[in-house]
């Protein structure tokens, strides 16, 4: 079957392509090493972030959803405008907009813009004098394709350019998305796989590369009969088993802090577990837990919401507004707001 001239095969040509630029990044990620570009783990959809941040499975009519993976993306957004804000940690805040429109009856493509300010940096020379300040930014230029390959699988990429500029210096880095999703309307299942964030820089900061958060992600959700309740689980980070964390305890003793690398330890940290309560439609409370936030948080001065989420959204006549709130420290809260548009809708 064609779609305005482009044929599955066409897309799947096009996916193997990806697929084969993913898993040689994956190989290159695969040892030990920090990355640069973590903002792009940072969702833009409130219901995501109830969810605990993370999450690839979530099937539902709103353009919020397609934030980690673009196989969620479809005919059925066509029209839809997501609008997003994030006060984050440290005085940061974060805003982008995004519109989808339907290919025929089996694509759709998005395109979208997305900013991150992280406030106002002293700028200091070799001796410590301060001659300033300075605002660091990043921004996130993208663009998704997603085609239904059967009634109930579909696959979607995207692609993301993105701009740093941190006082004099500035970088350009180029990033891919490909994800695919089964969903099950009978049963309310839904099975995802998502390689995210391959790529890599086009122009550095200085001489030094910087690596992007390569992630392989698997997720599963599913509601039960009778139950207006979905489950999630999301695997991520799974470019490696380890990821060893220091717990330093509560604070009232100079020992020496404590590497947590045990098997339970490592395996909780690349699970996030979601559950969506939904009556109805017209309405959503989202909560979330994120372990290897709160083993991040470890200090004796986290919150004890530390690695929690929760969010909740309302679809109006002609809107959806959705909200959410996390403190992974306390002495940080966050906060997001969504508002999902949908111009059908306006136009009537």
């Amino acid at each position: 079957m064609k779609n305005k001239g482009l044929s599955i095969g066409t897309l799947l040509r096009g996916s193997i392509m990806a697929l084969a630029i993913a898993t040689g990044h994956a190989q290159a990620m695969a040892q030990d090493g920090s990355t640069a570009y973590n903002y792009l783990n940072i969702t833009s959809s409130s219901r995501i972030y109830g969810l605990g941040g993370v999450n690839i499975t979530a099937v539902e009519d709103e353009l919020s959803v397609t934030d980690q993976n673009p196989a969620l993306l479809g005919p059925e957004m066509s029209n839809q405008i997501l609008l997003d804000y994030m006060h984050y940690m440290g005085g940061s805040n974060f805003a982008g907009a995004r519109y989808a429109r339907a290919i025929g009856e089996r694509g759709a493509w998005s395109a979208g813009v997305r900013y991150f300010g992280y406030g106002s940096i002293k700028a200091t020379d070799e001796f410590g004098n301060i001659n300033g300040t300075y605002s660091p930014t990043d921004v996130n230029f993208n663009g998704s394709f997603s085609y239904d390959i059967t009634d109930r699988l579909r696959g979607g990429i995207a692609l993301k350019f993105l701009y740093s500029s941190y006082e004099s210096y500035s970088a350009l880095a180029i990033a891919t998305d490909l994800g695919i999703n089964y969903y099950d309307p009978d049963t309310d299942f839904s099975a995802s796989v998502v390689l995210a964030n391959a790529g890599g820089q086009v122009k550095r900061f200085n001489e030094t590369h910087d690596r992007l958060p390569f992630d392989i992600r698997l997720g599963i959700a599913k509601v039960f009969p009778g139950l207006p309740v979905r489950f999630s689980v999301t695997a991520w980070n799974l470019t490696k088993w380890h990821l060893p964390y220091w717990e330093s305890g509560d604070g009232t003793t100079s020992e020496p802090f404590k590497k947590k690398d045990s098997f339970s330890s490592n395996l909780f940290r690349h699970l996030v577990f979601g559950v969506d309560f939904i009556p109805s439609d017209r309405f959503f409370v989202a909560l979330g837990y994120n372990y290897k936030t709160r083993t991040d948080m470890s200090t004796y001065s986290r919150s004890f919401l530390s690695g929690f989420s929760l969010g909740a959204g309302i679809n109006l006549r002609r809107f959806n507004v959705g909200l959410a709130f996390a403190q992974p420290h306390s002495g940080a809260t966050t906060l997001m707001l969504n508002l999902n548009l949908n111009l059908n809708d306006l136009m009537n």
